[in-house]
């Protein structure tokens, strides 16, 4: 892995309306039509108008409209200069050996923050959060779910480009056989909500690689090779300023944890490289960030997300470890050629409906487009690998479940067009503790760790041809806890063996327990005065501890709180894995926080209570374990 590549940033269009887009399209722009700004970009560096003019580190800017206006006003008067900005897109060679997601893109959303909320399940079976008053998660769930399906050919402009070809390269020869996949039944592959502390006010691109690598130990993407296709969306909650956006004029940028020029530096990775965006609130940000920009009234309130989100979705599946994939002369990317193109223009932002509703997008260049001078795209037939034209099938299993510490076992069956033929089997998004033979196809293990996973099996012949299937496979606790160097983690012994008690009331509840009979409680349902504290001290056997909590605080976090922390006494550093949290009724959220196997650690469960009457804070804590 290399600390070397720039950041990639979208600048807003400022607190420019959509009224005054029209007018400006009208007016200024007379001469110069939204489509001819997407074909004739202006260099970004030797503008003087530029936002990225004496800030190099901007690669990628897009200004806002009336800057762009300048920006072209002052290219048209130095020809020779606008000369240097070819149109189409140039390989970069990789970095790292990536330059394009060759395989299914795996998407994981990650909500970044206790100030996300209590979570929910709407209808569609999309995590809901308390504090996301715009239902901007649920919706990133449908749009992700929905790309690759009901025969949506705007995913199809991106499988042009590929791998495997020289420097500079702007086309694949029909023999390339590492295209940019196309998202065959959707690219999402994962959701967490991350509550183990408060998202920071205004988060550097050093902290948010580091949710991005964290998120990766999470679901399990533990090796380079199950994070090659992957790409991590941190997205911060209402109110937040990741990166100051607010006030530097950008909708979101993506980039990978070794770009040495992160804000707070680059993010070191025991799992590979990781891609990932960083995407605010976007509605936060209103018509600045696209509210409204393809639909009007109430139907455009979300138009900007998937806009952005879009954006960001094109540009990592071609450029995944900037600039390794592909760019153009003056740094920008596919998306940044064809943004805030407006609506009924050549190349303009349209609705896509896909199997799962109906999404504001932008367009992309597509090097192909207008006899090969490139021109932005909204659709494009799928470009498949070359090879025989065998066809590989892979049969669906359906949704799967189990239970931690049980051992599973899963066949994958595949057929091949064509006789002879040897398959090679592969899997992502498994659940940790299990794993694919890749010459039978047979998925075996004890999973480790709960939750809802989206795997995709693959099978791939000799000539390079390749089917999968997706599906979903649900891990549940066994209800014992512990495991990994911890004592009676599930509290199942109905006692607090392993573990010592402090302060003002701790007890064992046998009703509402995360998972079997008993959990254990830090404070009482009658007013305490002080702090309750159930303390184990371990040695790990393992990299990642978990724990579920569900605190009970009709107080304010002034007062009353949960909290939880971890000391490595190997290292002697303590880390708060649970912040101060205070909700009326949080319900069970579960904590996990990576660990180095062999070291000693103490892990405190705290609850807060200021003893004040008619307002009694409590908090239950079960199944903590280490895997």
């Amino acid at each position: 892995m290399t600390l070397r590549t720039p950041i990639r940033r979208w600048i807003t269009r400022g607190s420019f309306t959509m009224s005054a887009a029209l007018a400006l399209a009208a007016g200024t722009l007379a001469t110069a039509t939204a489509a001819t700004a997407a074909t004739t970009p202006a260099p970004t560096t030797g503008n003087p108008y530029s936002p990225a003019y004496h800030h190099a580190y901007r690669h990628g800017v897009i200004p806002t409209i009336p800057e762009a206006a300048k920006m072209r006003s002052w290219a048209a008067a130095h020809p020779a200069i606008h000369a240097l900005s070819a149109n189409d897109l140039n390989y970069g060679g990789g970095i790292d050996g990536i330059g394009v997601t060759t395989g299914h893109q795996k998407v994981y959303l990650v909500f970044y923050g206790s100030q996300w909320g209590t979570q929910g399940t709407d209808a569609n079976g999309n995590v809901t959060l308390s504090g996301d008053p715009s239902g901007e998660a649920p919706y990133l769930q449908q749009l992700m779910k929905g790309l690759g399906t009901g025969g949506e050919l705007w995913s199809g402009v991106l499988t042009q480009y590929c791998d495997g070809v020289a420097v500079g390269a702007q086309s694949c020869p029909a023999s390339n056989t590492q295209h940019v996949a196309y998202p065959t039944g959707g690219a999402l592959a994962g959701v967490w909500v991350d509550e183990s502390t408060a998202s920071p006010g205004s988060a550097t691109g050093h902290q948010l690689g580091v949710e991005a690598v964290n998120a990766a130990g999470h679901f399990g993407n533990t090796t380079a090779a199950a994070n090659r296709d992957a790409q991590y969306i941190v997205i911060s909650p209402h109110g937040a300023n990741p990166d100051g956006w607010l006030t530097n004029g950008f909708c979101a940028w993506h980039d990978y944890n070794g770009d040495a020029t992160l804000s707070g530096g680059g993010v070191s990775s025991p799992y590979g490289d990781i891609a990932f965006t960083n995407l605010p609130y976007i509605t936060d940000a209103g018509a600045s960030c696209g509210a409204g920009f393809v639909n009007s009234g109430s139907g455009g309130a979300k138009d900007g997300i998937s806009i952005v989100e879009g954006h960001e979705y094109a540009e990592t599946s071609t450029d995944q470890n900037p600039p390794g994939g592909y760019t153009d002369n003056s740094g920008a990317e596919n998306g940044d050629k064809c943004a805030w193109i407006m609506p009924g223009t050549s190349g303009g932002s349209f609705d896509l409906t896909t199997s799962t509703g109906t999404f504001a997008m932008q367009t992309t260049w597509g090097n192909d487009g207008a006899g090969g001078a490139g021109t932005c795209q909204a659709s494009h037939a799928i470009v498949t690998n070359g090879g025989s034209g065998n066809t590989v099938t892979v049969t669906n299993p359906g949704s799967q479940t189990g239970t931690t510490g049980t051992a599973a076992s899963l066949q994958i069956h595949a057929s091949d067009s064509a006789s002879g033929q040897t398959l090679t089997y592969s899997a992502t998004g498994l659940p940790p503790g299990l794993s694919i033979n890749a010459s039978s196809g047979l998925i075996s293990g004890t999973p480790t760790t709960t939750g809802t996973y989206s795997v995709t099996a693959t099978a791939k012949d000799t000539t390079g041809a390749l089917g999968s299937a997706s599906f979903t496979w649900t891990i549940g606790s066994s209800g014992a806890g512990g495991g990994g160097g911890i004592t009676n983690g599930g509290f199942e012994t109905g006692t607090f063996s392993g573990w010592t008690t402090s302060g003002a009331s701790t007890s064992i509840v046998s009703t509402g327990a995360h998972s079997g009979t008993f959990a254990a409680r830090a404070g009482a349902t009658s007013p305490t005065n002080g702090n309750s504290n159930i303390v184990q001290t371990f040695t790990a056997s393992g990299t990642s501890l978990s724990f579920w909590y569900n605190v009970t605080c009709p107080d304010t976090v002034t007062y009353d709180w949960a909290t939880a922390t971890l000391r490595d006494n190997t290292t002697g550093t303590t880390t708060a894995v649970l912040g101060r949290t205070c909700v009326a009724s949080s319900g069970w959220r579960q904590v996990t926080h990576a660990v180095t196997s062999g070291h000693s650690y103490t892990l405190t469960l705290t609850n807060r209570d200021d003893n004040y009457p008619g307002d009694p804070t409590y908090t239950l804590f079960d199944d903590a374990s280490v895997h």
